[in-house]
């Protein structure tokens, strides 16, 4: 069989995190009773007049600055005619003669090294509704709650060859846009949202095949197996000497498998003009300037000062900034702790575990840092034992508790009691009369048998090396 490579470009719109709507003072809240979050501008209705909302255009700066991109200081709205019943006005606000960032690019890193994918534009446009199709009833209704919601869309050049850069770049948009506090990115809500044109031709030829673009992806792996089952598909249509046909396709992603919906349109098929109720957009010199001195530092930025500032090892670094949030709690933690290290230590254990237990979303955990801080005080300070304080951790991850209470009322603090310890010492060797007397014959790996025995019957009120002195004098009372 000939050999083939993959060309893959991406369309990836991404809906802004601004309160209301591009064009109207709706809320973009997600969810809601449908068709609640509407008036007579994101409905379509005649006569009504849109008004650019420009928290939308700061946040596309945003975007186009971190990507590297190039600003149309005079940018324009454009509508993008075409009929479907959840576009209400029959056409859709965009902007294609002068989107507002062009000619930018970005870094990914995958097992072959790192790669800059171009980036040829990043437009605001607004979204359509939505279509939910009743089986049952057998019909669609529409909800418009989301008609009108801010979108940027970033338009890559096809510089992708494989399902492993396409995630590798989806992952890095997808963390670049969170760092900056634009949008969520939440694929299962619809906030990111990925096209894929992928083609395939012969390796070695300068020709490209011919493309195709597949929608309704909404999970990387979904994105993973699309790719992958469109590549087999071209190249055995090419393989039986059958062309491959340029339209839209719609990934089933419980069937693995894509249909046709449509031929591919063209820019023209669309009937381009400028929008007539909108003025150009003028971005000046001053404007991006205060952008700049305002983005925030992105994930690349803060691994190297974790490396280098905190002494974070590179994995640890990785994975702590992996989550906006997490990496803002974990930053807040270590200011309070005054030890980087140890709130390090918490984070990839702790914090971690009890997410992946509960299934929790890294976004959602709300835990106050000085309480996380306090407690690695306390562990530190032994005021609570390193078990106990995993205790005490669940449940301020769950319901930020404050842990010198929690502690205090549960009794679950490291208590200085010299005659409790003696009696406990005194009750376990007698209780555990045939290893006690291998101890004392010298068979030292009972030392630690009893010293568990000791921490289970103090229930964590004593710390390890309280357990392990008194013991130690014990047993040297007993050889003399």
């Amino acid at each position: 069989m000939r050999q083939y490579k993959t060309v893959i470009g991406l369309e990836v719109h991404i809906e802004l995190a601004t309160k209301t709507k591009i064009f109207c003072g709706c809320s973009t809240e997600f969810g809601g009773e449908p068709n609640t979050h509407t008036c007579p501008v994101c409905a379509g209705m005649p006569g009504s007049l849109p008004v650019l909302n420009r928290q939308v255009v700061e946040f596309a700066l945003k975007a186009g600055i971190a990507a590297n991109c190039q600003i149309n200081q005079l940018c324009k709205f454009d509508r993008k005619n075409y009929f479907y019943p959840d576009n209400p006005q029959n056409y859709q606000i965009s902007q294609l003669y002068l989107p507002l960032c062009h000619d930018g690019w970005i870094e990914i890193e995958t097992s072959a090294g790192k790669k800059k994918i171009r980036i040829h534009e990043i437009h605001m446009e607004e979204d359509a509704g939505k279509l939910i199709h009743d089986e049952w009833e057998d019909c669609s209704l529409v909800d418009y709650n989301r008609s009108g919601v801010p979108l940027i869309e970033i338009v890559s050049e096809p510089d992708m060859r494989s399902a492993e850069e396409v995630i590798a770049y989806l992952d890095k948009l997808r963390c670049m846009m969170q760092y900056l506090g634009i949008s969520d990115c939440k694929l299962q809500e619809g906030s990111m949202r990925a096209d894929v044109n992928l083609s395939v031709c012969e390796s070695g030829s300068d020709v490209w095949g011919t493309r195709t673009e597949m929608k309704n992806l909404n999970s990387f792996k979904a994105i993973t197996r699309a790719i992958e089952a469109e590549r087999e598909r071209q190249i055995e249509l090419l393989e039986m000497g059958r062309p491959v046909i340029q339209e839209t396709r719609r990934w089933d992603d419980n069937k693995e498998s894509s249909r046709a919906m449509r031929s591919k349109e063209d820019a023209k098929d669309y009937r381009y003009f400028p929008d007539p109720d909108l003025p150009p957009v003028h971005i000046s010199d001053e404007w991006i300037q205060r952008i700049r001195n305002t983005q925030p530092q992105l994930r690349e930025e803060k691994q190297q000062i974790y490396q280098d500032e905190m002494g974070l090892s590179d994995y640890d670094a990785r994975v702590l900034t992996e989550s906006a949030h997490l990496a803002d709690l974990f930053e807040k933690t270590a200011e309070l702790s005054q030890n980087p290290k140890r709130t390090a230590a918490w984070f990839m254990g702790e914090v971690l575990r009890l997410i992946k237990e509960y299934g929790t979303e890294p976004e959602k955990v709300c835990f106050s840092p000085k309480h996380l801080a306090r407690l690695i005080y306390m562990v530190e300070e032994k005021k609570v034992s390193p078990a106990n304080a995993k205790k005490v951790f669940e449940h301020i991850f769950n319901e930020d508790t404050e842990p010198e209470v929690f502690v205090r009322e549960h009794g679950l603090g490291i208590v200085q009691n010299d005659d409790l310890m003696q009696r406990v010492v005194q009750k376990v060797l007698a209780e555990n009369p045939g290893p006690f007397s291998e101890l004392l014959g010298g068979k030292d790996k009972v030392f630690g048998f009893f010293v568990g025995q000791m921490m289970r019957e103090l229930k964590g009120t004593a710390s390890p090396e309280a357990v392990r002195d008194a013991l130690t004098e014990e047993i040297n009372k007993n050889r003399r």
